[in-house]
């Protein structure tokens, strides 16, 4: 005898939060990169003039 079965789902990736948390991290390293990196020409530029 057969049995009918409802097509079983695709397993969904649920959302890690490990992963915005990496993300995040990435983002504001980057913006503290950026402002230490103008900080330096600020200083450099106080410098010479």
């Amino acid at each position: 005898m057969t049995t009918h079965r409802t097509p079983e789902q695709p397993a969904r990736r649920p959302a890690q939060p490990t992963e915005r948390v990496v993300v995040a991290g990435l983002v504001l390293a980057v913006g503290a990169g950026l402002a230490w990196a103008g900080g330096m020409i600020y200083t450099i530029v106080g410098w010479s003039g």
